[in-house]
């Protein structure tokens, strides 16, 4: 992940805020071969700031019905 606007040494004291914003930038710029912890995504699903059609299609590979 390519990241050049945010201090991400400042995120790092602080786990969880790192791992959002992780998951956030992999989700709305692409994944850059990375791949998403299903965990983490349950875990910080509520807070995270993503794309509404992205969050739906997530949502039903998350939770089918």
């Amino acid at each position: 992940m390519y990241n050049w606007s945010t201090d991400t040494a400042r995120l790092k004291h602080d786990p969880d805020k790192l791992t959002k914003f992780m998951l956030e930038q992999r989700i709305n710029f692409g994944l850059n071969g990375s791949k998403l912890k299903q965990n983490d995504l349950i875990k910080f699903w509520k807070d995270l700031d993503i794309d509404q059609y992205r969050k739906k299609y997530l949502s039903s590979l998350l939770w089918p019905k």
